[in-house]
């Protein structure tokens, strides 16, 4: 007959079953942390999702590259719960460049999880998610912080680092501040007895982004995270993942995305990184670099729009000595779904003299326009050309041009703002001076024709320019925000539409970015011929040779004039004879 169990043995046998299970049932969502999202916490993923989850959950280093659209901070937030809630005491820190991106994250499991899982809820002890401390607590010891990728983030601990866009997030912070964050990996009680003693826990490093530039730091750690992904004695994983896979999972719209496809500005290049997850780098034998041109951009203020200009808002006033250039690549026809045409590119160049014979060119507005008529485009030109305080026009005078300069050469009435603009006329061709008949005219036109000398002397002027220094462009779109919130009261709370105006003239000079460097070009008779790519423009690009050509020509003016009168006899050493 077997011996009855005691209540204490019954008891403990009873409690022994439970943590067997529960040892078991740890495990195996450990192992499977895709079926715990969907299982215990009830929440939805996708099929690439759940494999994302799992490499996270499992390899050391993880990488991965998405196309817009995709979910990076959903995905981002399923697996700091999940870590935190299988793996009791883990410590993440999610960073990006701001502190509001990297905020995304809690807010997405406070605002958007912690609604649809009551069994999420009751692992959380707090929330506190505010401008200057953003946290998430749970009542097993785990924890979520946010921190900016700054020097100023260097007190925070963590088992896992999360950084969300880190191609923008500069590369000596990542080393040097995010990184040392990971002191000492998780430290389980059970570690403690020595039969475990090999179960130690490694760190975690996960970094999202889309793709960028080859010729930056983030292209280099794509490329080892490459080489470490398939060396079987390390973990490490990356994958990149494009549109395709956002569309085929009701993620982004097939058709909105062909029509913003087939909008007059969209980019080629800006989609192959955004959107098809590849990095672009120049071609070989590119007459621009893009490391060159990323020097060179370096203006933080922008030019305002004239819609925004008031009593507090204005125009920079010209210096003394300063010169302002506007110059203007003319293009009527409107770009259709079957054929891309160029645009009418405008920018505005502020000289400033740096010492007695040269300029410094500074673009600091740019903006392009398309399917408008001769006169529209005219007014457009005359109207910039006096409210931005300009004393110089470049315009190619061939072909269409021709119209515009011939508008311009008179009088003309704004229908817009009723105010009247003095003709113009050209200062540097006789012939187009002679096709203005009016007799006060300003003289302030610089003509250009095209042709296969000019194209060449614009294209190394450019160049020299841009290697040498002289030359200045505004600063990349990402950068602009802190810029524009100190111009402008309330920056933030404006509409998208008002936010996207402002940052116009920062996106025009990194779409003439990407023309400069994908330009193609071949010699012929000595003369350099520059062309575009298949499916790109050079309207940007030919607007900003134009206006540094004619910096150059006004460059010349500073510089003395040696006036030599004197005959070759006079210099002889020859002394008048004496007479007595």
């Amino acid at each position: 007959m077997p011996q009855l169990k005691t209540q204490t043995e019954i008891e403990k046998d009873k409690q022994q079953k439970i943590m067997e299970t529960i040892a078991w049932k740890a495990g195996y969502y450990r192992a499977n942390p895709h079926r715990y999202v969907s299982e215990v916490l009830g929440l939805s993923l996708k099929w690439f999702q759940q494999i994302l989850l799992w490499c996270m959950m499992h390899y050391n280093f993880v990488m991965y590259l998405a196309a817009r659209g995709q979910g990076k901070t959903y995905l981002t937030a399923l697996f700091c719960c999940v870590r935190c809630i299988l793996f009791p005491g883990t410590k993440i820190v999610v960073s990006s460049g701001t502190l509001k991106q990297a905020n995304e994250v809690l807010l997405k499991i406070q605002d958007d999880f912690m609604k649809q899982s009551s069994i999420l809820r009751s692992e959380i002890e707090k929330c506190n998610i505010g401008q200057n401390d953003a946290s998430i607590y749970f009542k097993n010891g785990s924890w979520i912080k946010t921190r900016t990728s700054s020097e100023n983030s260097r007190s925070a601990r963590a088992n896992c680092i999360v950084v969300d866009e880190f191609r923008m997030v500069d590369e000596t912070v990542i080393n040097t501040v995010l990184r040392k964050f990971l002191t000492s990996p998780r430290q389980p009680k059970y570690l403690q007895k020595p039969e475990y003693a090999h179960m130690q826990e490694r760190n975690k490093e996960i970094y999202m982004s889309s793709a960028y530039f080859k010729s930056s730091w983030a292209y280099k750690k794509a490329q080892s995270y490459t080489l470490n992904f398939f060396d079987d004695t390390k973990k490490y994983f990356i994958c990149g993942l494009p549109y395709q896979v956002s569309v085929r999972e009701g993620l982004l719209s097939r058709s909105q995305l062909e029509d913003e496809m087939s909008e007059a500005d969209y980019n080629e290049l800006v989609q192959q990184m955004e959107m098809e997850c590849l990095w672009f780098g120049d071609t070989d034998g590119s007459l621009f670099k893009f490391d060159e041109l990323t020097a060179r951009r370096r203006l933080r203020k922008a030019f305002p729009p004239l819609s925004f200009c008031n009593d507090k808002i204005t125009i920079p006033k010209l210096t003394a000595t300063g010169k302002r250039i506007l110059s203007i690549d003319v293009a009527l026809m409107q770009s259709t779904k079957k054929k891309k045409n160029d645009a009418s590119a405008i920018f505005i160049n502020d000289l400033i003299q740096v010492n007695d014979t040269a300029y410094q060119s500074n673009f600091v507005y740019g903006e392009t326009f398309e399917g408008l008529k001769t006169d529209e485009l005219g007014m457009i030109v005359m109207k910039y050309f006096y409210e931005y305080q300009c004393t110089d026009l470049v315009l190619d005078t061939n072909g269409i041009g021709l119209g515009v300069y011939d508008f311009i050469t008179k009088d003309q009435v704004c229908q817009e703002n009723g105010k009247r603009y003095q003709a113009m006329t050209c200062i540097n061709d006789k012939d187009m001076a002679e096709r203005c008949k009016v007799r006060d005219a300003n003289k302030v036109v610089w003509s250009v024709k095209a042709n296969a000398n000019f194209n060449n002397e614009i294209c190394v002027l450019l160049r020299n320019g841009i290697q040498n220094g002289k030359i200045n462009f505004l600063i990349s779109e990402q950068d602009a925000d802190s810029s524009l919130k100190e111009t402008y009261k309330g920056y933030f709370k404006m509409s998208p539409t008002e936010q996207a105006k402002l940052k116009m003239s920062y996106v025009q000079t990194t779409f003439a970015v990407y023309e400069l460097i994908k330009l193609d070009h071949e010699v012929k008779n000595g003369n350099i011929k520059v062309k575009e790519v298949e499916g790109m423009r050079k309207d940007r690009y030919s607007s900003i040779a134009y206006s540094y050509w004619c910096a150059c020509q006004l460059e010349l003016k500073l510089k003395p004039k040696t006036q030599d009168t004197q005959s070759l006899v006079s210099k002889l050493t020859i002394r008048k004879a004496k007479y007595n």
